[in-house]
């Protein structure tokens, strides 16, 4: 007899919850971020060194026979909440997530060598496909001949940061070295810039093989990002309906506060009731994700398809009701308007995943 999943916090989620947004008042308060999006180096790598050696949350998918906490998505969906209620500009969805996933979708001593850099947080990975791939696409753009790559990836996130590159090629999945020859990173103009893109050209490139079946590899890695992401996307939702009712509690028009009015209270009631449905929807993806649910495909389809435009409408709505401040570069709105916008086409738009649900539950459009 089948069991419902229970989608409540669990205690330790709420105690890793409160460590981890400890440590981000502590280092990632907004103007912080504010200053760094500016500058020409967004990824913040103390506050990263602090999250993935000192908490060694860089390892919470990484079984401990490979130097990881053996942790569950459930507990990477909590730390994915609060780095999206900061804006944090750390390539933990990239690293801990989407790369981890590829490589614990191989087998060998090259990938569990990886596995146990990656758990340790000194090294970073990156999956090299672009940051809007989808579920069910096929990797291209890299060639493999002899173990040399050659080939060119756009949009790569998290790219600068990389220590290591995980390559999908025709052949079979390859780790190329960001340093080794051959290997050049270009940073592109990206929307949002906690997030970095770039675009990395791979010329005669040594590679190691990891797996032949690179295919395999980068749809685990995809479905698990894009169930997660949705986790920093309730983070982000949470943060701006907070942050908005807190506001209108306190501007004052007419001798009484804005949020006294009517109209705003239900513009603000609906926003609440989309960020409870879509924390719903992201603990479910990260069930399934960690109970290997047979629904799991489904269950991030739905989220994804959910949350995506729910991010989005709660950065506008944050935006207009936070009146002339929140239109100035010095109010952090801007970021999480951006990350929302960007996260709305990555790993899959919404319609992707609704086409992939129809696929999915066998309900295509006619």
């Amino acid at each position: 007899m089948s069991t419902q999943p229970d989608l409540l916090y669990s205690g330790e989620e709420e105690a890793l919850r409160s460590a981890v947004r400890a440590l981000l008042a502590d280092h990632c308060d907004a103007a912080a971020v504010l200053a760094r999006a500016e500058t020409d180096e967004p990824h913040d790598r103390a506050l990263w060194k602090n999250l993935a050696e000192s908490m060694g949350l860089a390892g919470l998918l990484i079984p401990e026979e490979h130097g990881g906490q053996g942790a569950s998505h459930r507990e990477a969906a909590v730390v994915l909440e609060e780095l999206g209620r900061a804006v944090a500009p750390v390539p933990y969805l990239t690293s801990a997530v989407i790369a981890t996933e590829a490589l614990l979708a191989c087998s060998g001593d090259e990938a569990r060598t990886l596995l146990a850099a990656l758990a340790s947080g000194r090294t970073v990975g990156a999956l090299a496909v672009p940051l809007s791939a989808g579920p069910g696409q096929d990797p291209e753009g890299v060639e493999a001949a002899d173990g040399t790559l050659t080939g060119r990836v756009t949009a790569v996130a998290d790219a600068a940061a990389a220590d290591v590159f995980l390559v999908p090629t025709q052949s079979g999945l390859f780790a190329v070295d960001a340093t080794a020859n051959g290997v050049t990173v270009e940073a592109q103009i990206s929307f949002d810039r906690t997030r970095p893109l770039a675009t990395v050209t791979f010329g005669d490139a040594a590679g190691r093989l990891l797996t032949d079946d690179a295919a395999t590899a980068v749809r685990r890695a995809v479905r698990a990002g894009a169930g997660l992401l949705v986790s920093e996307q309730l983070g982000l939702a949470d943060w701006l309906l907070t942050e908005t009712v807190r506001y209108t509690r306190e501007r004052n028009q007419f001798n009484r506060p804005v949020g006294s009015f009517q109209a705003l209270k239900h513009r603000l009631a609906r926003l609440w009731l989309d960020v409870v449905n879509t924390r719903a929807v992201a603990r479910n993806a990260a069930d399934a994700l960690a109970t290997g649910s047979d629904d799991t495909d489904v269950a991030v389809a739905v989220a994804q398809a959910f949350a995506a435009p729910v991010a989005v409408r709660a950065a506008e709505e944050a935006l207009q009701l936070h009146g002339g401040i929140g239109m100035t570069w010095e109010h952090p709105i801007h970021l999480y308007l951006k990350r929302a916008k960007a996260d709305s086409i990555a790993l899959g738009t919404a319609g992707r995943h609704r086409e992939e649900l129809a696929e999915l539950v066998d309900l295509r459009a006619p």
